[in-house]
């Protein structure tokens, strides 16, 4: 038998259902290849003992015909995921120990499906970051590395985002997974499960998505359930999938989305089967070019594998049209005042009373004081003083009101493009992943936020965007392109990525 791990799930479920193999056979080579690579740290948590167990009752329901969608099909969850009887941290030091006594519903929708959980993936602290090196885990690492040395200098070497590069990489550095949802990317470019739930805040499905070289798509706000997602930007935060393909991020998101009462912003919207749209033809569409996304200093590699993607629909006959965002310059500036101000607002619950870590003191007010300067990260704590300050007396009017404004003009951006095009195409990351520990990351943050420039709008604005491979750089490291879709229109997203991946054959690793 061949290594059941490097199966999509579309062919891990025909397998299950021919009888093929079993479900404790494939969720088996999953643990053996969970503990063989721990080197990536992609998992906080294991549970295989579970995994196994709800295996066998898999393998019982195939055999009496009551098998789901996802019958026997190992994932791992985003430790932003609750899940009950099941440690959940959001990778945070403040949560230690802190085990639901409830399921989130975007899980609890996976387990009635027949899904097998294989352990807790690792993330930034509270999804606050862009390369998975705020987890309180540590980072999770990516499964790709350079092919060969990476000299400084030219359109390689740096860009207008990050300034010049400083520091040739060498091939064996360990590079970031990206972030937030890094350990779920890894994890799934590593063979390590076969999909893996993801949280998408500015891009953090997507962009580890592209530097992974996995596929990730963020469905529209609305679409899938917060209920049981521990919340970083309440109006941002989305659900979704990291997949090996697009045929299975439109399988999983199909057994993700679906209304819930229990979460007031969920869209009371019918869940199409999302599978149905791949392979199917895209001449006549128009695909949206923004010219705001190509500025002085894009990498050259990222946009000449941009537009290969723009001539291989094209050639399918579909129809390029060029359209403006205007305000995506502020779409950075924007999102960095009001997620941080919602990101204060839903930590403040973290007090060391409740639950999670608690730092005693001589008063109540050193309890508090204790437990969060301890529990909270440095980034986690940045940006709650950030969001304290953009919502405090004299400065909510001139920040976060102004924030919102500029928000809703990045709407009615997109709302103007999509009456000229179907779809709108753009690259998801403007670089390649880089090293962890990255200097110019590390000193100062607001580089780490530009890795979100291509990203952000589409949360602001609340539309499906999905990021799959489209090749690798010089430097043999994977790349990616983003395809973004009008509100709760993740079909048309669906069958263009599947014409681009068809004309792409990019390689899992």
């Amino acid at each position: 038998m061949s290594d059941l791990t490097k199966l999509t799930i579309a062919e891990t479920r025909d397998g299950l259902k021919k009888r093929d193999f079993t479900a404790t056979e494939v969720v088996s080579a999953y643990i053996k290849a969970m503990e063989s690579n721990r080197q990536y740290n992609a998992y906080v948590l294991e549970t295989p003992e579970i995994a196994l167990e709800q295996a066998k009752a898999s393998d019982r329901r195939y055999a009496d015909g009551t098998n789901g969608a996802l019958e026997g099909i190992p994932l791992g969850i985003k430790d932003l995921f609750c899940t009950k009887g099941i440690r959940t941290t959001a990778c945070s030091h403040i949560l230690d120990g802190f085990v639901p006594q409830y399921e989130s519903t975007v899980t609890g929708k996976l387990l009635s499906a027949g899904a097998a959980v294989l352990g807790k993936l690792n993330m930034d602290e509270f999804a606050m970051g862009g390369s998975n090196e705020t987890s309180y885990y540590g980072p999770a690492v990516n499964p790709w590395s350079k092919n060969e040395k990476l000299v400084a200098g030219g359109s390689s070497g740096g860009s207008a985002y990050y300034g010049p590069a400083v520091n040739p990489w060498s091939k064996n550095e360990k590079l970031v997974a990206g972030g937030s949802s890094g350990g779920s990317a890894a994890a799934v470019a590593a063979n390590i499960c076969a999909g893996a739930t993801g949280t998408d805040t500015g891009g953090s499905i997507r962009q580890p998505s592209a530097f992974c070289g996995v596929t990730g798509i963020k469905p529209t706000y609305g679409r899938c359930s917060r209920y049981g997602i521990i919340a970083f930007a309440s109006s941002l935060d989305q659900a979704g999938p990291i997949a090996k393909d697009v045929r299975d991020a439109a399988i999983m998101l199909t057994a993700m989305s679906g209304y819930d009462a229990k979460d007031s912003t969920s869209a009371d919207v019918a869940v199409p089967d999302f599978e149905s749209f791949l392979g199917q033809d895209v001449r006549g569409l128009k695909i949206g070019i923004p010219a705001e996304y190509r500025p002085d200093g894009l990498n050259a590699e990222i946009a000449a594998y941009w537009d290969k993607g723009i001539e291989m629909l094209k050639a399918r006959g579909a129809e390029i049209v060029d359209i403006s965002l205007p305000h995506t310059k502020y779409a950075l500036a924007a999102y960095y005042i009001i997620a941080p101000a919602e990101a204060s607002s839903n930590l403040a619950r973290y007090d060391g009373i409740r639950y999670g870590l608690r730092v005693p003191g001589q008063h109540l007010d050193d309890l508090y004081i204790n437990t969060r300067t301890e529990g909270f990260g440095a980034e986690v704590k940045r940006r709650i003083m950030i969001g304290t300050y953009v919502l405090s007396a004299g400065y909510y009017d001139a920040y976060y009101l102004k924030a919102q404004k500029v928000r809703q003009l990045i709407r009615r951006d997109f709302i103007r493009a999509f009456e000229k095009c179907d779809a709108i195409l753009t690259p998801t990351a403007p670089t390649a992943a880089f090293p962890i520990g990255d200097k110019s990351m590390q000193e100062n943050p607001i580089n780490m936020y530009l890795n979100d420039v291509f990203t952000v709008s589409v949360n602001l604005a609340g539309l499906p965007g999905l990021s799959l491979p489209i090749g690798l750089s010089a430097a043999g490291l994977p790349l990616g392109l983003q395809v973004i879709g009008r509100a709760f229109d993740e079909a048309t997203v669906f069958k263009i990525a599947s014409a681009l991946e068809a004309d792409a054959k990019f390689v899992r690793k």
